[in-house]
């Protein structure tokens, strides 16, 4: 059995689990890549970009094989619409495959499964699209706008018209074309233990790139890993990792030393612990989330980076905590949210959202602000953020807040770098946009709680 034919069975694992199963794909990734970890490094390079590329591009193409079958892939096997779907991946989007060797080996793949009889089925449509492939007809951009965005940057329709209702045609498809990107990982130093220049030798020494972030001096964009937990720099919690837009909540707190700080949904983490870095060892962070495996992610990250002054509780949100009442200088309301922002690090949300469930977290979102509130201190600060750029989940539930509540928006021009700063920031909010901004859709606001 050739080295290539497992690899590919491990991704049409990838794929039944993901596309069929609705788990969630940098779940089964990672554990697969864990499980499997004395794969080469050319081989998980290889699993990664053919599995995460083909979840990324499933509308695309499930349209180009629309065209070529004339079983659609709605009406097919699981298992034989995954085998093809990775198989015209490789075709239209891995350049260093062979086209034989994407169709032999797809065909390899179905008998392996037991669909002998499918043999040719699979055969023949793969071979046609690739001689096909320059012909392929795709939606007219000027016609169907939407539906040309909907399958060339295969997102569902509903979420580019949502998009179009906030923004302009041209910044949605920025905000598309971004989400295909190859992506950098995004790490802050820990100023704790590390200098950023030492951090940026010691990562140059260990061969991985390193780019600096143009918005931070303690952060960076690192590429050319093969598994995080390889490189001593990470274990030794020298960085964490997190993007450049979420930096930004603790970085526009003004966080002073010995403030008492309450995270209502911080795991993984990073927000409470770049909150502890820019304490000094002073004040107290609550860092809480709802279920014991998410506090145990915050508690990992806590050992690793060393800090003393983060203290990891299971706390649901949606319950009011009276011995927190009015306790908080500042609290971060980092709150669930549709996660549309962050698409092109996790391809199938885009799949798993639906209208119903944005307007159910729309709810979620003011049900939790209606709690935690009241942790802050007259006077003190909320930092309310999502990883999405919907504006129904961030700066309209910012006015519904105000609205209800004695809090007031700050500016935050002061803690930004001239690039960022804009006729919302001088207000105080910001809404960071993918393929704009070069960095996730991120919102967040800055709200003081009156006197």
């Amino acid at each position: 059995m050739t080295k290539a034919a497992p690899i590919r069975e491990l991704v049409l694992g990838i794929l039944i689990d993901v596309a069929e199963n609705n788990e969630y794909s940098h779940q089964v990734i990672n554990n697969t890549l864990k499980k499997y970890q004395y794969l080469e490094k050319q081989d998980r390079a290889f699993l990664t970009r053919l599995s995460e590329g083909t979840i990324e591009r499933l509308l695309h193409l499930d349209y180009v094989l629309d065209q070529f079958s004339k079983v659609k892939v709605g009406k097919m096997k699981p298992v034989i619409r995954n085998i093809l779907r990775m198989g015209v991946y490789q075709i239209l989007f891995m350049d260093s495959v062979p086209v034989s060797a994407a169709c032999n080996e797809a065909v390899k793949l179905a008998e392996k499964k037991g669909f002998y009889n499918l043999k040719g089925f699979v055969n023949g449509i793969l071979r046609n699209i690739s001689r096909n492939k320059d012909n392929i007809k795709y939606p007219d951009e000027t016609k169907e706008p939407v539906k040309y965005l909907s399958v060339l940057y295969s997102t569902p329709g509903w979420i580019i018209n949502n998009w179009l209702n906030d923004y302009d045609y041209e910044a949605v498809k920025k905000m598309l074309r971004d989400s295909m990107r190859e992506r950098e990982v995004s790490i802050r130093c820990n100023l704790t233990k590390t200098e950023p220049l030492k951090l940026k030798e010691i990562l140059l020494d260990n061969g991985i790139t390193v780019t600096d972030s143009p918005y931070l001096p303690y952060a960076y964009r690192i590429s050319g890993i093969n598994y995080m937990n390889d490189i001593p720099a990470f274990e030794q919690g020298f960085f964490q990792i997190q993007d450049e837009s979420s930096m930004f909540v603790a970085e526009v707190a003004g966080i002073e030393k010995g403030n008492t700080i309450i995270d209502v949904c911080a795991a993984p983490g990073g927000k409470s612990l770049h909150a502890a870095d820019k304490l000094q060892s002073t004040g107290i962070i609550m860092a809480r989330d709802l279920t014991e495996y998410k506090v145990s992610l915050i508690e990992d990250n806590i050992h690793r980076l060393a800090y003393s002054n983060v203290k990891a509780e299971i706390v649901d949100a949606l319950a009011y905590d009276k011995d927190s009442l009015e306790k908080a200088d500042i609290v971060f309301a980092d709150l669930p949210c549709s996660g549309l922002g962050v698409f092109g690090k996790k391809a199938d949300i885009k799949y798993k959202m639906t209208p119903e469930k944005q307007k159910d977290l729309v709810k979620l979102q003011r049900d939790i602000l209606d709690i935690v509130w009241q942790y802050v201190k007259k006077g003190g600060i909320l930092i309310y953020s999502t990883c999405t750029v919907n504006k129904d989940e961030n700066i309209n539930n910012v006015k519904w807040f105000m609205d209800k509540y004695n809090f007031s928006l700050e500016s935050i021009d002061e803690y930004l770098p001239e690039s960022l700063r804009c006729n919302t920031t001088k207000e105080g909010y910001l809404q960071f946009l993918p393929g704009i901004h070069d960095t996730d859709g991120f919102f967040l606001a800055k709200l003081r709680k009156d006197k």
